[in-house]
C-alpha cells in the first residue's frame, strides 16, 4: 500500500538523499505545497459500528477523506494495496479523495457509502450506526472539498493515504486536541457553527499534513520531486516568485541546468511543463486577488508576471474561459 507515515521510517534509503538540499529548502517546498489548501466545504459523520461491518467509498473529486479513530480498530482496503490496520487514536488522510474501503477485517465484502449515506452535502453532518454482535468501533470521518485551481501539482502527487499513528498525534497537541473536540458527540453548536466546523477541520487538515510532509522530506522515495535539488528548488521559484519576468531559460539558469535537461526532468518530476506550471501559478493567484481583493483589475498583470495587460488578459481568458472582469463578477453573484 503507497501510505506514508509510521512505516515508512524504516525504509528510508540514505543514498536517496542529496545533501546538497538542505532542510530548508525542504521546509520551503512542503510549505508551498500546503499554502493555497483552502477547504469550500465539509461534511462529517460520527461512525458507531460493531462487527461485522464494512463500507466502501468511491473516489471523490476535489476533496480530501480524513478518518480519525476514536475508539476500535478498522482496516483500510483498496484494489492492489496491502492493507493496512488502524488502532484507536490514529489519523488517515486521503489527499485527493482516492477510493477505499473501512472495516472490521481487511477481506469483508461491504456496503457502498452512498448506501447509508445517501446525502452528504457540505455543511451537513451525520451518522452511521451498524448494531453487530461483535468489538465496537467509533471513528470520526469527513469530506473536505477544496477548490481544486488551487490545488498544486506538487499536492496531487501525494501518496494515496497517509497515516498518522497514535503517538504521533499525541506528539501535536494542536491536532490531537482539534480532532478530540470535532469527534465530540456533544460538539458546541450555535452561531457560525458552520463556519467554524469549516475552519477547524481545515486546521486539522494542514495539523495533519505538516509532520507527514516532514517525514516524506526524508524519504524522498514516496514524493519524487524531493530527490532532485534543481527541480525542486525551481518549483519554489516559480510557486513564491512568480511575478517576476521568468523565462524557462532563466530559470533553468537559475538552478545551473540546460534548458534541454531542465524541461525534461521538471515534466518527469512534476507531471507538467514548466511554463504550464508557471501559468497555472499566476492564473491562480490572478484568480485569487480578483475574488479576495479589491484590486484594480489594471494592476494585475504585473502582479502576475505579466508585462503586457493585453498578453495578461489572453492568458487569463484561456486559461480560465472568461475575462477578469466576468471572472470576478461571477464570483461575486456565486457568493
Amino acid at each position: 500500500m503507497e501510505t506514508a507515515g509510521t512505516d515508512r521510517r524504516d525504509r528510508r534509503d540514505p543514498l536517496d538523499r542529496h545533501d546538497s538540499f538542505v532542510e530548508g529548502e525542504h521546509e520551503d517546498l512542503l510549505s508551498e505545497l500546503l499554502k493555497p489548501l483552502r477547504l469550500t466545504g465539509v461534511f462529517d459523520s460520527r461512525w458507531h459500528v460493531r462487527a461485522p461491518w464494512a463500507i466502501e467509498g468511491d473516489a471523490e473529486r476535489s476533496c480530501a477523506v480524513l478518518h480519525y479513530v476514536v475508539e476500535g480498530t478498522c482496516w483500510i482496503t483498496t484494489d492492489d494495496e496491502t492493507p493496512v490496520e488502524l488502532h484507536a487514536g490514529d489519523l488517515v488522510v486521503f489527499p485527493t479523495g482516492a477510493a477505499h474501503r473501512l472495516s472490521d477485517r481487511p477481506e469483508r465484502q461491504g456496503l457502498p457509502l452512498k448506501a447509508v449515506l445517501p446525502e452528504r452535502q457540505p455543511g451537513t453532518s451525520g451518522e452511521i450506526v451498524i448494531d453487530g454482535s461483535g468489538p465496537e468501533s467509533r471513528l470520526l470521518c469527513a469530506g473536505l472539498h477544496y477548490d481544486a485551481s488551487a490545488a498544486t501539482d506538487l499536492y496531487t502527487s501525494l501518496p494515496w493515504a497517509l497515516v498518522l499513528d497514535g503517538p504521533q498525534v499525541e506528539r501535536e497537541p494542536l491536532l490531537r486536541d482539534t480532532l478530540r473536540l470535532l469527534a465530540a458527540p456533544d460538539r458546541p453548536v450555535g452561531p457560525g457553527d458552520r463556519l467554524i466546523t469549516l475552519r477547524a477541520f481545515e486546521m486539522a487538515l494542514v495539523l495533519a499534513l505538516r509532520p507527514l510532509l516532514r517525514e516524506l522530506a526524508g524519504n524522498p522515495a514516496s514524493l519524487p520531486l524531493l530527490r532532485h535539488p534543481g527541480i525542486s528548488r525551481a518549483v519554489v521559484m516559480m510557486a513564491t516568485r512568480f511575478a517576476e519576468p521568468w523565462t524557462i531559460d532563466s530559470v533553468a539558469r537559475e538552478v545551473g541546468m540546460s534548458r534541454s535537461a531542465f524541461t525534461a526532468a521538471f515534466r518527469d518530476l512534476v507531471g507538467d511543463s514548466p511554463a504550464r506550471y508557471l501559468a497555472a501559478r499566476r492564473m491562480q493567484e490572478a484568480g485569487r486577488l480578483l475574488t479576495e481583493t479589491s484590486l484594480p483589475q489594471s494592476a494585475l498583470p504585473a502582479r502576475v508576471g505579466y508585462r503586457s495587460a493585453v498578453g495578461f488578459h489572453l492568458a487569463f481568458r484561456k486559461w480560465f474561459g472568461v475575462t477578469p472582469g466576468e471572472y470576478r463578477a461571477g464570483e461575486v453573484r456565486a457568493a
